[in-house]
């Protein structure tokens, strides 16, 4: 199937799309900073610039986009216009993204992966509980936090 619109516009479309300071990123800043915690923001010296970094705990949070890193939950849908493309692509965000775990787990970050699905659409939970969630992980001695949609 074609797509609906023309090349350049979506070209103009997907550029507009961030990869910093999303949405359900800054649901986790603002609820994580108003509870106390506070952070670094993309530090550049990390492997992967982890969006959330919290030198004084050892611990990072990744808020993913369900899409671009192909989460196995109804907010993932690849695409049917150009399916080798994306394919390729989603992969490769895929390997950058396990690269990123080992090189972090290796340096001895604790890490925690909050989907975009347990913040948004019919599977979110409530903003308080992802919060509180990773907020108690924050204090605790886990290594490794994930919260999904329900």
């Amino acid at each position: 199937m074609a797509d609906i619109v023309a090349a350049e516009v979506r070209s103009r479309m997907m550029s507009g799309i961030r990869s910093k300071n999303t949405k359900p990123e800054m649901i986790l800043r603002q609820g994580l900073h108003a509870a106390g915690f506070r952070f670094r923001l993309h530090d550049k010296t990390m492997p992967g610039k982890p969006d959330i970094v919290f030198p004084r705990y050892r611990a990072v949070i990744m808020a993913q986009g369900c899409f671009w890193h192909g989460h196995d939950c109804h907010l993932f849908k690849l695409p049917s216009t150009r399916p080798e493309f994306w394919r390729a692509k989603i992969d490769r965000n895929r390997q950058n993204d396990a690269r990123t775990h080992s090189a972090l787990a290796e340096a001895g970050w604790r890490q925690a992966e909050i989907w975009e699905c347990a913040l948004k659409g019919r599977t979110r939970l409530s903003h308080d509980e992802v919060i509180g969630t990773c907020g108690r992980w924050l204090q605790s001695d886990a290594a490794q936090l994930e919260i999904r949609g329900q």
